[in-house]
C-alpha cells in the first residue's frame, strides 16, 4: 500500500523514474479499488450500463487520471524512454500494447538523463536529477 500513497503523493509529478514494483503495485491498487466501487455503484444503483460505469468509479477513476498518467510517464523515464510515449496509447490496441510492454521493461541498470536508478540505494535516497 506504501506505493499506492507513493504516487498519490506525486500526484502532479512527472519528472524523475518510477519503479515496475511502484508502478504495478498502484495498477493493482486501482484495479481493486474500481470493483469495489462498482460493485457499491450496482447495489445503490449509480451504476448506468449504457456508459459502463458507475458514480462511484467514476469520479475514483476521473480522480486517478493525473497521478495515472504522472506514474505512466516515470516508469516509460525508468526505462530510458520520453515521457512522451504515453501517445502510443493512442494508436488502438496496439498502442496499449506497447505501454504494457514498456512498463513490464526492467530499470536502467544506472543513472540515466532522468535521474538515479531507483532501485539503487543512493538512488532511492537522492532528490538531485540528472541532465
Amino acid at each position: 500500500m506504501n506505493w499506492y500513497f507513493e504516487v498519490l503523493r506525486k500526484f502532479a509529478t512527472f519528472n524523475g523514474r518510477a519503479r515496475r514494483r511502484e508502478y504495478w503495485t498502484f495498477q493493482l491498487v486501482n484495479l481493486l479499488i474500481v470493483i469495489a466501487l462498482a460493485v457499491v455503484d450496482e447495489l445503490t444503483g449509480t451504476f448506468d450500463e449504457d456508459v459502463g460505469l458507475g458514480l462511484l468509479s467514476g469520479l475514483y477513476l476521473l480522480a486517478i487520471l493525473l497521478p495515472s498518467f504522472a506514474v505512466q510517464v516515470r516508469r516509460l523515464h525508468d526505462t530510458g524512454r520520453s515521457g512522451w510515449w504515453i501517445l502510443v496509447g493512442l494508436v488502438p490496441l496496439i498502442g496499449n500494447l506497447v505501454l504494457v510492454v514498456f512498463s513490464l521493461l526492467d530499470s536502467q541498470p544506472d543513472a540515466n538523463r532522468f535521474g538515479p536508478n531507483p532501485k539503487s540505494p543512493v538512488g532511492a535516497d537522492a532528490t538531485a536529477t540528472v541532465g
